[in-house]
């Protein structure tokens, strides 16, 4: 796998790449997004939504642009914690589920702390 740099995006440009529905442009967007986006709040709904794809390339990608919104934000949604641990039955996804929710624990208050 070849490094990428990811820069920003406009939303209007990652919402259409989200919609086309593709492993590689929605990686790129929700990527893309969580790292550069500042509304936390709106990237995690865009990334929570992504979890329920048929694809499990797009199911773990969400899972790691979740796992990067909580480093950079420092703080994350409660519905964040319980999807990704819903993840973890899953041996397709377990292992990027249980990265994001290391980085949650690491860098990311919980709600109510």
């Amino acid at each position: 796998m070849k490094y990428q740099e990811l820069h920003p995006i406009d939303r209007e440009e990652a919402l259409a790449m989200l919609e086309a529905g593709d492993i590689r442009s929605v990686s790129q967007a929700i990527l893309r997004l969580a790292l550069h986006d500042p509304d936390d709040h709106w990237v995690t709904e865009q990334a929570l939504n992504l979890l329920n794809s048929p694809e499990v390339g797009i199911r773990v990608v969400a899972a790691t642009a979740l796992g990067h919104t909580a480093r950079i934000h420092r703080k994350v949604d409660e519905r964040v914690v319980p999807a990704l641990q819903q993840m973890l039955t899953d041996p397709e996804t377990s292992g990027r589920a249980q990265d994001a929710l290391d980085d949650i624990e690491m860098f990311a208050l919980r709600p109510g702390q």
